[in-house]
């Protein structure tokens, strides 16, 4: 089976299947990514929320789990600097669900995210076999401080355009975002509504555009997704939302079961909750800030902001205020035993997708 599913980047990488775990950010910890690449396929953290003595600790629990390849994801982001008006503004704006909660009226953060550069500095000091950026371009310079640390770099890329800037700057592997996907749009080139491209429209324009190898993203749940992918050129499939209802997944049990539920309908893209488009299933709070949107910041404030919202719906069961991210084919895990194990799920992940190919 392993022989079959086989490609040049499951070699590069040194794993058995074209596999890859979405990162998730919130969705991902070192036991699921263990998990996954002690069955085969590619474990991924998201780290973007970790500070760095977080990350050595999230990197060593996997280390003492699995002597396997796994991959560490980051957002490329700058420390924001907004007036405190905007914040002001943000704040009021929130105040209504705030209130809702029972929370107390918000106050201005001392910091809206970890910094960036620490966080790069921690994953080049713990020399991980992969790491993959979102939401920027890192710079040269960085990507070859990883290859020198021997990490392959992985970029990610919602268009061709996108795809070209990471090859130029020296990334390994391009990961290709369709617009299926769920949590954040990966974009850093143009205005994001340009660059929302099915994945089976996206992933062969980025094969035929770059001379990297490509995973696929976005939409993809089950054995006939990664086999279309394949078919597409690229030489392996990533899956996020199909892992979140996984036995190792530490989302909310409402949120899991929102994604269990989901229809074909049930999400779109909003910046409601983190001032960066992101794909979720529509509640309550998607609904009512809609109209707020464009005068949201942009990430990370945003984002910074809501976290304590969603903490507070989350101890309340109240999923109407949650951020329920979740890919378009998200009512596909419905074909799975709740609470699967995920090596369980990449073994049958494997398994159909080898009934295809053969």
């Amino acid at each position: 089976m392993s022989h079959l599913l086989s490609t040049a980047l499951t070699s590069q990488i040194g794993v058995s299947l074209p596999i890859v775990q979405g990162p998730m950010n919130g969705g991902s910890t070192p036991d699921m990514v263990a998990a996954v690449s002690n069955a085969g396929g590619l474990g991924s953290l998201a780290a973007a929320g970790l500070d760095p003595a977080a990350i050595h600790a999230q990197v060593a629990s996997i280390r003492a789990q699995t002597s396997k390849p796994f991959n560490i994801n980051l957002f490329v982001l700058d420390t924001p600097a907004l007036s405190g008006d905007e914040i002001e503004r943000a704040i009021a704006l929130l105040q209504p669900v705030r209130a809702e909660l029972g929370l107390a009226p918000a106050q201005p953060l001392a910091q809206y995210c970890e910094d960036f550069r620490q966080q790069l500095d921690a994953v080049v000091e713990l020399k991980v076999p992969l790491a993959s950026f979102t939401f920027g371009l890192l710079d040269a310079p960085s990507v070859e401080r990883l290859h020198q640390a021997g990490s392959l770099v992985i970029g990610t890329a919602t268009s061709v355009a996108e795809a070209r800037a990471w090859e130029a700057n020296g990334a390994d592997i391009i990961c290709a975002q369709g617009a299926e996907a769920g949590g954040h749009r990966g974009t850093f080139l143009g205005h994001p509504d340009d660059s929302m491209i099915g994945t089976l429209a996206l992933v062969p324009q980025i094969v035929d555009a770059v001379s990297l190898p490509v995973i696929a993203a976005g939409g993809i749940m089950d054995g006939r997704g990664i086999a279309a992918a394949l078919m597409l050129g690229a030489q392996a499939a990533q899956l996020g939302t199909a892992f979140l209802s996984c036995a190792e997944s530490p989302i909310h049990p409402a949120w899991k079961e929102k994604i269990r539920q989901a229809a074909d309908t049930s999400t779109r893209t909003s910046r409601a909750f983190t001032g960066r488009p992101a794909r979720g299933i529509v509640n309550e709070y998607v609904r009512r800030m809609a109209a707020y949107e464009p005068q949201f910041p942009a990430y990370p404030v945003q984002n910074a902001l809501t976290t304590e919202i969603r903490k507070a719906a989350g101890a309340a069961n109240r999923p109407d205020f949650i951020s329920l991210w979740a890919g378009q084919a998200a009512g596909l895990s419905r074909l799975r035993a709740e609470g699967i194990p995920a090596a369980t799920l990449v073994r049958l992940l494997a398994e159909e997708t080898g009934a295809l190919l053969r």
